[in-house]
């Protein structure tokens, strides 16, 4: 028997393609006393691991000199908005080296998007590329 049987996860529409590497700034739902409030978080993640209950990522944070760790679990109802700051540039997985790094050193490298097929469409309408035939 697996749990996959009886429960299909479903994917969670705030939270948008990230991956390990990414800055990002979380909107979380605090509920204090018979308050709510929203309380943001910014860290890299770390990790992302997948799994079927629908998997969860961690992010990390230095703050006043202390590392941070948070794991959220990708269908919290507490989420209530992720935005990507910068797509970092990396070669593994989980990124649990950072964990013994400063937070100078600890800074990544952004990756480059594709800016060439975004460009191309626009250069073409304004007649600074013409297509040659073949």
């Amino acid at each position: 028997m697996d749990i996959r049987e009886f429960v299909e996860p479903k994917i969670n529409p705030i939270i948008p393609q990230i991956s390990p590497g990414d800055t990002v700034k979380l909107s979380l739902k605090t509920i204090e006393g018979d308050k709510e409030r929203l309380q943001h978080f910014q860290g890299m993640i770390i990790r992302i691991r997948k799994g079927v209950d629908g998997g969860s990522f961690t992010v990390r944070r230095v703050s006043y000199g202390v590392g941070v760790e948070r794991t959220f679990p990708f269908q919290s109802p507490l989420l209530q908005g992720v935005e990507v700051l910068r797509r970092g540039k990396v070669r593994r997985a989980k990124l649990y080296y950072m964990r013994r790094l400063s937070a100078k050193q600890s800074r990544l490298k952004e990756r480059r998007e594709r800016i060439a097929e975004q460009i191309m469409p626009q250069a073409e309408e304004e007649g600074l590329i013409e297509e040659e035939p073949i």
